[in-house]
C-alpha cells in the first residue's frame, strides 16, 4: 500500500494543498526527551511544512509525573494515568471539526495494562482513525494482544515501518492486508557531508570513529562493541567508539548510572577505556546530526532482533553512513551488503572483523557510504509525509473496513 510520489501526483496539488483541512495528532512532543517524542514532533514539522494550510491538533502524552514546557504547537495534554483526559480529548477532538486522528502508538506511553486506557478514546470517536505502530510483538502477552487486537478492529489504516511489520500483523494478529500500509521511518533531507569535515567539532579529527547512539539501556548490546574493542584496535590504533545518548530514563529512575559505570569498568580491564567517548546526554536534532556525518561507521549492536524500528538507524543511513548491525527487524530491510554488514548478537568477534574490514579498506567504505545516502533519498520527510496524507485521503474516501468498530465506536459515544 505505499505509494510512490507520482501516483499521487494527480491529488497533491504543487502548492502543498491537502484533501483534509484538520486533523488530530496523538502522541510524545518535544522537550520530554524519547524517541517516540522526536518522531512525533518531526512528523508534525513535516505536515505543516508541506501542507502549510493544514490544521493540526497535537495532544502531547505526559508520563506519572512529567512536566515539559511545551511549545505553542501542542494543544492539549494527556496524563499517562488519568482517564479522564483520555474522555477529554475524545470531546475536544469531535468538537473540533478534525476529519481524522493520527496515533503514534507505543504500549508504553499509555495507561492501563498494555496502555488500554487509549481504546475509550478511540472508542468515542465518528472520524477515521491511523495508527502508526513503533512497536509490533510477534510475541505479545495476552494483555498486549487484547489491545492490539482492539486498536486493529478501531483502525481505519494502521502504519508500520517495515515490511516485516505488516507480516506479523497479518500473520499473529489476522489484521486485514487492506488496512495495512508500509511508510519508511522519516528522516532529514540533508547534503552528504564527508567525516573528515564534521569531525573536528567534536575533537575527533584524524580518528576513526565509530558511532553508537540512542538511550542507553542493556538491551542496546553495547558490550559487544566495548568486548570487541581490543581487536579493532589491533588493527587500527587510531580507532575511537563513541557512545552517544542520556540513560533512558526508566533505567535512570530505578538505578541511576550503575548501567552506564559497569560499561565503563569493562572498558576499563580491557584497556580500551581511553578510546571510548561518551556523551551522556539528550542531543537536539542539529547537534545529532552533525554527530552522525563525523561518524566513519554507524553501529547498532541490539540484543533483541525483535525490533520493527531504529529512528537512530535511519537516519545515520539518510546521511550516508555504512552500517555494522545485528540483524533486527528494520535493519535487516535496510542494510544489505551495498551499505553495511551485518552480525549476530553478542558476537564481538564477528563484530570486529566487519569494523576492520571497512576501517581497512577506503573505498569499500566509500562505496557503501554513498549507497547509504542514495537509499535515504527515499525515506525524507516530505515523502514521509505526502506518504501518510495520500493514506489519510484513502481512509477518508472509504467506510470502516470492519463494521463492528463503527458500532463499538457509536455505541461508546451514545454512552
Amino acid at each position: 500500500m505505499y505509494l510512490r510520489l507520482n501516483e499521487m501526483d494527480g491529488w497533491i496539488g504543487s502548492a502543498g494543498r491537502a484533501p483534509l483541512s484538520r486533523i488530530a495528532l496523538i502522541g510524545n512532543a518535544l522537550p520530554r526527551r524519547c524517541g517516540l517524542a522526536t518522531y512525533t514532533s518531526h512528523v508534525f514539522d513535516a505536515l505543516r511544512d508541506r501542507y502549510p494550510a493544514l490544521k493540526i491538533d497535537y495532544y502531547a502524552m505526559n508520563d506519572p509525573g512529567g512536566w515539559y514546557d511545551y511549545p505553542p504547537s501542542v494543544t492539549g495534554v494527556i496524563r499517562e494515568e488519568a482517564i479522564e483526559d483520555y474522555l477529554r480529548t475524545a470531546r475536544r477532538i469531535e468538537a473540533s471539526g478534525a476529519e481524522l486522528v493520527w496515533v503514534q502508538h507505543e504500549f508504553g506511553i499509555f495507561g492501563g495494562p498494555a496502555g488500554s486506557r487509549l481504546l475509550p478514546l478511540l472508542e468515542r470517536l465518528t472520524v477515521p482513525i491511523a495508527i502508526t505502530l513503533h512497536s509490533v510483538l510477534d510475541l505479545p502477552s495476552a494483555e498486549q494482544r487484547t489491545v492490539m487486537e482492539r486498536l486493529i478492529r478501531l483502525a481505519d489504516r494502521l502504519i508500520v515501518m517495515a515490511e516485516k511489520g505488516r507480516s506479523i500483523l497479518r500473520t499473529v494478529y489476522g489484521a486485514p492486508d487492506d488496512k495495512i500500509a508500509v511508510i519508511p521511518h522519516g528522516v532529514p533531507d540533508r547534503p552528504y557531508c564527508p567525516p573528515a569535515l564534521a569531525k573536528p567539532a567534536f575533537g575527533l579529527a584524524g580518528r576513526k570513529v565509530l558511532l553508537t547512539f540512542g538511550l542507553l539501556s542493556p538491551n542496546k548490546g553495547i558490550e559487544t562493541m566495548i568486548e570487541a574493542m581490543p581487536a579493532i584496535l589491533a588493527d587500527h590504533p587510531d580507532a575511537d567508539y563513541v557512545i552517544a545518548g542520556a540513560t533512558h530514563p526508566h533505567l535512570l529512575a530505578r538505578e541511576g548510572e550503575l548501567y552506564r559505570n559497569s560499561l565503563k569498568r569493562r572498558a576499563g580491564q580491557l584497556g580500551v577505556g581511553s578510546h571510548l567517548r561518551w556523551i551522556d546526554r539528550f542531543l537536539d536534532q542539529e547537534s545529532l546530526l552533525d554527530l552522525i556525518a563525523a561518524a566513519d561507521i554507524y553501529v547498532t549492536p541490539y540484543l533483541s532482533l525483535t525490533q520493527i524500528t531504529s529512528g537512530t538507524l535511519a537516519y545515520a543511513v539518510a546521511l550516508g553512513k555504512p552500517v555494522v548491525s545485528t540483524p533486527y527487524h528494520h535493519a535487516a530491510e535496510i542494510v544489505g551488503p551495498d551499505n553495511g554488514i551485518l552480525a549476530s548478537p553478542g558476537e564481538a568477534d564477528a563484530f570486529a572483523a566487519a569494523v576492520n574490514r571497512l576501517l581497512g579498506d577506503d573505498g569499500l567504505r566509500q562505496r557503501m557510504a554513498q549507497n547509504a545516502y542514495a537509499r535515504g533519498r527515499s525515506m525524507i520527510w516530505r515523502r514521509n509525509a505526502e506518504a501518510s496524507m495520500a493514506e489519510f485521503a484513502a481512509c477518508r474516501r472509504t467506510p470502516l473496513a470492519v463494521p463492528a468498530a463503527a458500532g463499538e465506536r457509536a455505541e461508546a459515544l451514545a454512552g
